[in-house]
């Protein structure tokens, strides 16, 4: 599929007339805009300009956009756009870098009382208005190239409480399952027993034994503070070594049946509004609807579940021609500013002979104010395989991974930068090239078409 913009910017119908477009670009008569996915744009004044009406399905989500542009007869764009994650992570490393940065000042006056966060009307956190920017600037990129007449939007809001006690109502609202215990740690070692749940644990007949509470499905990975992700672990079951790959509180994170995080769920019943509200301020018709609708339809006409099929159904899709090729897009972060990295020492491990990090046999100091540090694993440290270093960026290569560039007059992804940024290696490409022959065609940050 080609699709075609006018002298003037504004999109026309898509075409598959391939022989056509060689000739026009050939003549001149075009010109090739984006290459992923293939838009020219006509540079000769067209008199008319004849449309069909397109709907434009979007499943949006926290981690995965289905999108899905269909006419009264076939499909004519389809794809599953994959967002960025860790914002959060990245706003607090961003944070405490310039707290110690801030404290090395000598003479700085002490500004901790005189900041106020003022939230205004709408106000949305970092990490949830970067969701939602990505979400409309990627549906605009649609509308150029394609004349959408009516675009649809999945907002999957549904009452979480409801769904977990069906009968819910009132006051009930206000009375969980915490109620009568002064906070969240209390229920959690009330309803444990006060007692370490490892079942391998050895420190259990252990009368001094320290309990903690430990999320079953990381934080970092979306997981919540309530009750079903929370378990109780003593301190030398709950330590760094077990949160790895490979060990038990890693499987747990990865296979437990009682984790079920609702992070994408929350975050479209923040956002659906404002997702709608600023899709209607740009365009003419949009819609919203919702998945338990998109699910009966998908069922109903036997289509298999995926975020790009969701869109097509959400597009009112049901037995027309699909588009061959879907596409892969994903958000690629535009810059890394972190000069400084860190690589662990490798020691043997006494008790497995595996080679480990040194992260892994750590000292087992937890904290400085209380006594709640773990065993000491540096007992088990054997001989050294290497030592731990810091790698400095001196400088940042132009051409980057993912980045598009002719060479040979023709258009390659760039995979990455050999031989102190002289050599550049080619996707599809046997051979590395100077970086004298090629030419750069277009950056690959930001939202990245990688397929076609």
């Amino acid at each position: 599929m080609v699709y075609v913009i006018n002298q003037d910017g504004k999109a026309l119908m898509p075409t598959t007339r391939y022989g056509k477009v060689r000739r026009i670009l050939k003549s001149g008569l075009a010109k090739v805009v984006t290459v992923k996915p293939f838009t020219i744009q006509l540079v000769y004044k067209t008199e008319t300009e004849y449309t069909q009406e397109i709907t434009l399905g979007i499943d949006s989500g926290y981690l995965n956009v289905g999108f899905s542009a269909v006419t009264d007869k076939k499909e004519l764009l389809s794809g599953e756009l994959k967002l960025l994650k860790d914002i959060s992570d990245r706003i607090s490393g961003k944070s405490m870098y310039r707290t110690i940065r801030r404290s090395r000042l000598r003479y700085r006056k002490p500004r901790w009382c005189n900041r106020t966060k003022s939230m205004p009307k709408g106000w949305l956190a970092p990490s949830l208005k970067h969701k939602l920017d990505t979400h409309l600037r990627f549906v605009d990129s649609i509308y150029k190239i394609l004349p959408i007449s009516k675009c649809i939007v999945e907002t999957a809001a549904f009452d979480i409480q409801k769904i977990k006690n069906p009968e819910i109502t009132g006051k009930e609202y206000q009375q969980g399952e915490q109620l009568g215990f002064w906070n969240t740690r209390e229920y959690i070692l009330h309803r444990d027993g006060h007692s370490c749940q490892n079942p391998k644990c050895k420190n259990k007949k252990d009368k001094k034994q320290i309990l903690q509470i430990h999320h079953i499905k990381y934080k970092s990975l979306g997981g919540t503070n309530t009750p079903n992700n929370l378990i109780t672990l003593c301190t030398k079951c709950h330590t760094s070594p077990n949160h790895q790959e490979g060990k038990f509180l890693y499987e747990w994170c990865q296979n437990s049946k009682k984790v079920r995080g609702f992070k994408d769920a929350t975050f479209m019943s923040i956002i659906r509004n404002s997702l709608v509200e600023r899709l209607k301020e740009k365009h003419s018709i949009v819609y919203s609807t919702y998945g338990y609708l998109t699910k009966q339809r998908r069922i109903e006409n036997d289509i298999e579940k995926t975020h790009y099929n969701d869109a097509f159904v959400i597009a009112n899709g049901t037995n027309q021609t699909r588009n061959l090729i879907v596409h892969n897009v994903k958000q690629v972060r535009r810059n890394n500013r972190s000069l400084e990295k860190f690589y662990d020492a490798k020691y043997i491990d006494n008790r497995t002979s595996e080679k480990v990090s040194g992260k892994d046999l750590n000292s087992g100091r937890r904290t400085r104010n209380k006594n709640s540090n773990t065993e000491n694993l540096h007992q088990y440290r054997g001989q050294k395989i290497s030592n731990g270093r810091k790698s400095i960026r001196k400088v940042r290569h132009f051409y980057q991974p993912n980045d598009l560039v002719k060479y040979n007059d023709k258009i390659y992804s760039v995979k990455t930068t050999q031989n102190k940024g002289r050599s550049i290696k080619l996707n599809g490409v046997k051979t590395i090239p100077n970086v004298n022959l090629i030419t750069q065609y277009r950056f690959g940050k930001g939202i990245n078409w990688l397929s076609k």
